[in-house]
């Protein structure tokens, strides 16, 4: 069976990148749920799209417990909803602390928790994990963050190796700094010369890679920042010497300003 002709569920599909991935499941026949917690863009998605949409704020236990018992059995979730958790540790309050690690990283662990013992059943399914390279390499002001991308990174690897047996997939998409949509889109900040961006388009192709080639972990950067996320995971001392040299201080508290400044008029659950 073709997986992606399947049902397949997709959280956060009202982001810009979570409509990249609905976009790209349309054409390979998906029977599609999309979940997010902007009622408008949601309903608009699932319209064009022919999906089904299910308004859901993951970082409610209640609500993810009422999305697991109506979609029902899926063949694919696609867990992509995240939020964004910058700021030095002693800025963030407890409740955001909190708002973060439950959508990005419980929120994920239990949905998965809900649908993968029906894929073993059936012997099929895959499970994505949008996570981020930040989730290889930390950075500065974003020690919460990467706290829930580094578990939510080793999660879906740990995960892999548990159901290979059973033949259910599971895949992990690294992506880095992406135009147009997610949460460095948001922050509106200008990088550097030499540091590259992908489009939100080249998410989805990774993630349907993932799927149908049953990758364990797809990285969707430029080279240099590849390498860079490489070089931090076996010398992270060097590498953030490196980095501070370059500006990463900087840069960081800039993208942090500016979506924090976001936050203040617009939802944000677009990983």
């Amino acid at each position: 069976m073709n997986l992606l002709s399947g049902t397949v569920l997709v959280t956060g599909a009202t982001g810009g990148i979570g409509q990249a991935i609905a976009r790209a499941l349309r054409p390979r026949g998906a029977e599609m749920i999309l979940t997010g917690r902007r009622s408008d863009v949601l309903q608009t998605l699932a319209g064009e799209l022919g999906a089904r949409g299910i308004v859901c704020d993951l970082s409610r236990r209640d609500e993810l417990d009422r999305l697991v018992s109506e979609v029902g059995p899926v063949d694919v979730l696609i867990a992509n909803a995240g939020t964004p958790a910058g700021g030095l540790l002693t800025e963030l309050s407890q409740p955001e602390i909190d708002h973060a690690l439950e959508t990005n990283l419980r929120a994920p662990i239990a949905l998965a928790r809900a649908l993968a013992p029906a894929m073993v059943a059936r012997g099929r399914g895959h499970l994505v994990f949008v996570s981020s390279l930040q989730g290889k390499a930390a950075v500065p002001n974003t020690s919460v963050y990467s706290a829930t991308k580094f578990g939510l990174r080793g999660f879906a690897l740990a995960l892999r190796q548990d159901l290979r047996p059973s033949g259910v997939g599971v895949s992990v998409v690294l992506p880095g700094f992406i135009s147009h949509a997610g949460m460095f889109a948001v922050a509106q900040t200008r990088l550097p010369p030499g540091i590259g961006t992908r489009r939100p388009e080249d998410v989805a192709a990774a993630v349907m890679a993932a799927i149908e080639r049953n990758r364990a972990e797809i990285e969707v950067a430029p080279i240099p920042l590849r390498l860079g996320s490489a070089i931090a995971s076996v010398a992270p001392g060097l590498s953030a010497a490196v980095s501070r040299r370059l500006g990463s201080e900087r840069i960081a508290a800039r993208i942090v300003a500016g979506q924090r400044n976001a936050a203040a008029t617009t939802p944000n659950d677009n990983e």
